[in-house]
């Protein structure tokens, strides 16, 4: 079944295909803030997009209900830091320079303390930049855009070996994560507050505001616009085919993007594996159906 456009769908469809672009909290887990907010809204399932450590703060995406299929999606785009470079010495006066040396591709190996596999791997720093040192130059905030898995503690460590003084990460905040960013934040009380009003007093633009559809999960993705009947197809498990397609925006073979129906309702990811302007042929490649 196709679903309505985003704007126009009622709170029980928005809680099955929500999105909230939460601000974590120090202190628990984001597999907990997930479980939390998975039993808030009434959901069998929530799930977070690009784990946090418990200490970390910031931008946490948690997708609720059938929305947790588009994880995958939020693995693609790339994350943004803020962070206390932990100086054991006073930085040199050049340390700009040695900051802007790290920009590009480099190596790191995951720490022992890690998920997956300690083996070496390349990930790229798109930006990075000091905004504040303290007076001693003993203390930096830097701000690190990055490749998403990059390892910001071993990074602040291979700084402080750069500059000769040695550091470790202080403090560490999430600012980005693919198409979100701090700009917008929510709590998990102001989660609770929007659900309560909602349950009691059957007000929902407070829950709009803070539960958004799960489509603003992708907005980072090329897009590629297919007729409600290419969309039925799709739901039964077949590709895109060309003459299915209304609409596509530029994008390179092989790259995942996100099609829906012309009403802006998400049908599927999947990888652009031909021309959406020819007149036959497969377009796109099913990754994940989504209706």
């Amino acid at each position: 079944m196709l679903r309505e456009a985003p704007n126009e769908r009622d709170i029980d469809a928005l809680r099955s295909f929500g999105v909230v672009n939460l601000d974590k909290p120090p202190g628990p887990s984001a597999h907990q803030v997930s479980a939390w907010i998975r039993d808030m809204v009434g959901v069998e399932k929530a799930a977070h997009a690009g784990t946090l450590d418990p200490k970390v703060t910031g931008c946490l995406p948690v997708l609720t209900g059938t929305a947790t299929r588009l994880a995958p999606a939020l693995l693609e785009g790339a994350k943004e830091y803020v962070a206390v470079l932990e100086l054991h010495a006073s930085a040199p006066t050049d340390y700009e320079s040695v900051l802007a040396e790290f920009e590009g591709r480099l190596y790191q190996k995951p720490p022992r303390k890690s998920a997956v596999a300690r083996r070496l791997r390349v990930r790229e720093v798109y930006a990075l930049e000091a905004l504040e040192v303290s007076d001693d130059r003993r203390q930096i905030l830097i701000r690190i855009r990055c490749e998403s898995g990059t390892y910001v503690r071993k990074l602040c460590h291979d700084l402080g070996l750069a500059l000769g003084t040695g550091a470790h990460m202080g403090h560490l905040r999430r600012t980005a994560t693919g198409p979100f960013a701090d700009g917008d934040l929510v709590s998990l009380q102001d989660l609770a507050d929007a659900l309560a009003e909602w349950r009691e007093h059957e007000a929902d633009d407070w829950l709009r505001a803070v539960l958004a559809p799960a489509e603003r999960a992708l907005t980072h993705l090329p897009s590629v616009t297919i007729a409600p009947s290419a969309a039925r197809e799709v739901a039964e498990g077949a590709p895109v085919f060309a003459p299915g397609v209304i609409d596509a925006e530029d994008a390179e073979t092989g790259a995942l993007v996100a099609c829906y129906t012309p009403n802006d309702a998400v049908v599927c990811l999947g990888r652009l594996v031909g021309d959406p302007d020819a007149e036959h042929g497969e377009v796109v490649s099913l990754e994940r159906v989504l209706v």
